[in-house]
């Protein structure tokens, strides 16, 4: 790992620690409902990986466990991970408020390997995940490492065209390249969670093109199974976004996809 990207994973760990209390008071997350008992899963993971119950599963970059801990009600036996320890701390205090028995470690997605010596029946991530990420083939090594022989890796994920668009712009602007290498650095007031909040949002990210991700779990080992792109999307990633009958987001002219997911066999 290059000091450059040290320092932009410590840049990125520190805005994510300081999201963490912002986001467990907003209403985007729910708090509240998601303790009375409201899943934070959606739609499309939750009909990709259907009955969880009595597998082992690794959340990768968990955030504060809602997931994590939404699978876990489903019976399953869950290690979420992640690079904030704000987040860690938080999700182990929801663990023990809601009884349930999910296990958290704090550490970089790309050292998990050196943190966890399981495999898993099923290794997942989603939404806003793997802009994070220099080089994903580390990332789907270790993948590979941590899945159990016929083990599932499914993950679902903001389309990245949508990572073409500085929204900082009045109106966004395409600026990004799809297999853009140069880190995208901004800076800005707010967080996705609350665009009100006095919080300044710092972020390092980079671009991965569909075609570099799968040939990354490909390369790793894993058999892909599907690829899936879809216009609609849980949350409102883009301004301007219509809500449809199933209350997703869509772009008014359906142009391009919003989502994407993968499902990939060891």
């Amino acid at each position: 790992m290059s000091k450059n990207h040290q320092s932009y994973f410590e840049t990125n760990r520190q805005t994510w620690n300081n999201k963490v209390n912002i986001h467990a008071s907003s209403k985007f997350y729910d708090l509240d409902g998601f303790e009375s008992g409201k899943t934070s899963l959606n739609s499309y993971e939750l009909n990709a990986l259907g009955k969880v119950s009595g597998k082992s599963m690794l959340h990768l970059q968990c955030h504060f466990g809602q997931d994590t801990l939404s699978w876990s009600r489903m019976g399953a036996k869950c290690t979420g991970i992640d690079i904030s320890e704000e987040g860690i701390k938080l999700a182990q205090e929801l663990n023990s408020k809601l009884n349930l028995d999910a296990k958290f470690v704090c550490c970089n997605v790309l050292d998990t390997s050196k943190y966890i010596t399981d495999t898993f029946d099923i290794i997942f991530t989603s939404y806003g995940v793997i802009g994070w990420l220099p080089d994903l083939k580390p990332w789907a090594k270790m993948i590979a490492e941590r899945l159990k022989p016929g083990g599932t890796f499914y993950m679902v994920e903001f389309h990245p065209i949508v990572w073409m668009f500085d929204y900082l712009k009045e109106t966004p602007e395409l600026r990004y390249g799809y297999q853009q290498k140069e880190v995208i650095y901004e800076e800005y007031k707010g967080t996705y969670a609350d665009p009100n909040s006095e919080m300044i949002s710092k972020e390092y990210a980079w671009n991965h093109g569909l075609g570099e991700v799968v040939s990354s779990l490909a390369e790793a080992g894993l058999t892909i199974k599907f690829l899936k792109e879809h216009n609609p999307a849980p949350y409102e990633v883009l301004p301007d976004l219509i809500k449809n009958e199933n209350q997703m987001f869509e772009t008014r002219d359906k142009l391009y996809p919003l989502i994407f997911e993968i499902k990939a066999i060891k």
